[in-house]
């Protein structure tokens, strides 16, 4: 038999886990934990029919980008809007229609696969039902109450306000109905613990006028970053932090708050674009990294790996390098699947927009057609993407030692983080702020210059070059955007020098011309306003007869 001494592995110096460290190991505790299902009825569709729901929202999903974590929020806007706006013609007010409205939320939630089937509790529609029902009392004194245009941005006329108002307490019901969903519950609570510890790490300088917004702001940066928050969901933690009886909120406080409504939208909208927000942002995604990886090196056995934590520093140490590596490898996959499938839809929708609309638009205005214009901007696309897409690499050691030593300021009292001293926002004059821009505009003008001249060359028409251009600056901010999963992994920042300087000044002009293109051309899609407005509804309603012709023909089933 092997000795246990000489078999016993080498220890590590023992530290002191820190509050944060516990609160977060009792919160991966308490999901590895939790309770099992109780005996209440549940939610029940029919398997069949789901399915057809199913694949219509894969379908609808496809043709509107969306982050996967924002998905489900998003399936209970819309369907909250359609059965509000459009099947209830505005007239919906009573507990009855919102039982009703809870019921259908549900039931479609369900069949499009963003909730599990026969495992919700039949109470659940009552919950939804009461959040329901006081946002229709809301949104019914709002928009009786709406005298002016104030407090609301650019607007034409009161009926832009009234759906200004609508779309925006559409979106704070759906968040809430989200977070009553939701299953983060640890995860929050993981959340939590880390803003603790924040509160302590980030301060402002003595003359910043921010002290009183600094707790909301961080922990609104926690939720933006880690959990992917997106304005509606932030705004209603905003609107449960200036009314913190909202959970219990009476008819008469909502006729109150209805006006007013502007003053409340006002402060909401200040707090999320608040100056302190990109500064933190920059300082909270480190934190987030580190907890992130802290989380994934735990689950499993978060008991034993506390343990490691309390005796054997340098045995978790190498806990949290393995996974850095296996968060590497598999975001490195993950880029390369979505470049794959990202290259074939790009392939085929430039070849399409090539017959359908480039060579018609040529020949109408009599201009030459270059073949190989027309093959350069069928493939560059793609190929842009290809490249960008190969040359990128996994971050190193260095950066892997970087979180390795987050976590563990995070959790060890002898490693603890300094304190971080946020700046006073800069100010700059009129003078330089006036010829900081002429500089952007002349490289902007000098980017698409260059490239117009280039394609001249190659004997592209007008027609050729606008398209180019077009999706040049397109594929160019989706690049950044298919990037972020390595981008959010790496600290390590990357080393400067007078190329990166060059291609910088002279690419960011084009991406954010694409990050425009994108954000108009999302407003104005097409297939998602068809899909929305002339199909879903019926199609809804063909799925509801549909279950209940199944539901009967069970029923008489059983009867013979």
């Amino acid at each position: 038999m092997p000795s246990p001494i000489l078999t016993q592995p080498k220890k590590g110096t023992a530290l002191s886990p820190t509050l944060t460290a516990k609160r977060i190991f009792r919160a991966l505790y308490q999901r590895e934990h939790a309770p099992v299902d109780s005996d209440e009825a549940k939610i029940n569709v029919s398997e069949l029919i789901s399915k057809i729901s199913f694949y219509y929202e894969k379908i609808r999903n496809a043709v509107d980008y969306k982050d996967d974590s924002l998905m489900r929020k998003d399936g209970v806007a819309r369907i909250l809007k359609r059965q509000i706006v459009v099947e209830r013609l505005l007239k919906a007010v009573s507990e009855e229609d919102a039982h009703e409205i809870s019921r259908g939320l549900l039931t479609e939630l369900i069949r499009a696969g963003y909730l599990p089937n026969n495992k919700l509790p039949e109470s659940k529609i009552d919950e939804l039902a009461a959040i329901i029902h006081k946002y229709l009392l809301w949104r019914k004194f709002s928009l009786s109450k709406i005298t002016g245009l104030s407090g609301w941005g650019r607007v034409k006329d009161e009926m832009e306000v009234r759906t200004k108002v609508n779309n925006w307490l559409i979106g704070l019901m759906a968040s809430e109905i989200e977070a009553n969903l939701g299953q983060e519950a640890r995860t929050a609570d993981m959340v939590n613990g880390l803003y603790q510890l924040l509160l302590d790490v980030i301060k402002l300088p003595p003359t910043s006028q921010h002290e009183t917004d600094l707790p909301i702001q961080i922990y609104l940066a926690l939720y933006r970053q880690w959990l992917q928050y997106d304005d509606d969901m932030l705004g209603f933690i905003l609107l449960k932090y200036f009314q913190p009886e909202w959970d219990k909120a009476t008819p008469e406080m909502l006729e109150d708050l209805a006006g007013n409504i502007n003053r409340l939208y006002q402060a909401i909208d200040y707090q999320l674009n608040h100056p302190l927000g990109q500064q933190l942002r920059k300082v909270i995604n480190r934190y987030v990294l580190y907890a992130s990886v802290l989380r994934e090196t735990a689950e499993g056995d978060p008991v034993a790996t506390y343990r490691e934590l309390e005796t054997d520093s340098q045995g978790f140490a190498k806990k949290i390098k393995a996974v850095c590596n296996r968060r590497y490898a598999a975001a490195k996959a993950k880029l390369w699947r979505s470049a794959g499938r990202s290259i074939i839809y790009i392939f085929l929708t430039k070849s399409v927009f090539v017959v359908l609309l480039e060579i018609p638009a040529i020949q109408f205005f009599h201009e030459q057609i270059s073949y190989l214009a027309l093959a350069i901007n069928i493939s560059f696309p793609a190929l842009l993407l290809f490249v960008t897409v190969a040359m990128t690499r996994v971050p190193h050691d260095d950066n892997t030692q970087k979180i390795i030593e987050g976590v563990e300021s995070m959790v060890y009292e002898e490693k603890a983080a300094k304190q971080i001293v946020l700046r006073n926002a800069m100010r700059r004059g009129p003078i330089i702020s006036g010829i900081l821009h002429v500089v952007y505009t002349a490289t902007f003008l000098l980017s698409f210059y260059l490239i117009i001249k280039i394609l001249k060359l190659w004997q592209f028409s007008w027609v050729s070059v606008i398209i180019f251009i077009f999706f040049l600056a397109f594929v160019s901010f989706f690049t950044i955007r298919i990037r972020k999963n390595i981008r959010e992994m790496t600290i390590v920042n990357r080393k400067e020098n007078l190329l990166t300087f060059i291609f910088d000044l002279f690419a960011t002009p084009i991406i954010a011309t694409g990050k425009w293109l994108s954000g108009k051309f999302s407003k104005i899609n097409v297939f998602i306003f068809i899909l929305d407005f002339i199909i879903e509804a019926p199609f809804k309603i063909f799925v509801d007869i549909a279950e209940e012709w199944t539901n009967y023909a069970h029923e008489r089933k059983e009867n013979l």
